[in-house]
């Protein structure tokens, strides 16, 4: 029998392929490949758990956002409503107290017309009295006051008398 190399090649593969097996190297590299394909399967559904817990996340403050933007939008419109109140108060209490000085001037004014009537009627009756006191004492002579008293004196005793 001839041996040569191909019947060598032949004889070191079928040895290193039962060398294989008797170790059991399919087995281990199964083995391994099994536990990288947990592995694989374990880092899998945790990605997929980070995924549902992100999207979950995601859709919680995507809701807490549309709140808070509905919140300002609420809290703007109330502002809004409260400066127009405020505006329309102090306008209001504007023209409230316009109406009052307004009227208070008018007051005064019409005060200061009455005052200004009474000062002239003073000043004249104080020029008639002043004017019938001249005339009087031009007209009057000592025999008409004689006159006048004598007429007094005869009034009171018809009256009291």
């Amino acid at each position: 029998m001839h041996f040569d190399a191909t019947f060598f090649a032949f004889v070191a593969f079928s040895a290193f392929f039962i060398l294989m097996i008797w170790l059991k190297v399919p087995a281990m590299i199964l083995g391994a490949l099994d536990a990288r394909s947990n592995e694989i399967a374990k880092e899998l559904h945790e990605a997929r758990r980070l995924r549902e817990e992100a999207e979950k996340l995601h859709a919680d403050y995507t809701a807490k956002q549309a709140a808070a933007e509905a919140e300002a939008k609420e809290i703007v419109a109330n502002a809004k409503e409260q400066a127009a109140l405020v505006a329309e108060e102090t306008r209001a209490s504007m023209q409230a107290a316009m109406a009052r000085r307004e009227q208070q001037a008018n007051d005064r004014i019409a005060a200061a017309g009455t005052k200004a009537a009474d000062e002239v009627r003073a000043a004249a009756a104080e020029a008639a009295i002043a004017a019938a006191e001249k005339m009087i004492r031009d007209r009057m002579s000592d025999a008409a006051q004689a006159g006048l008293v004598q007429d007094g004196a005869a009034d009171l005793k018809r009256k009291f008398g």
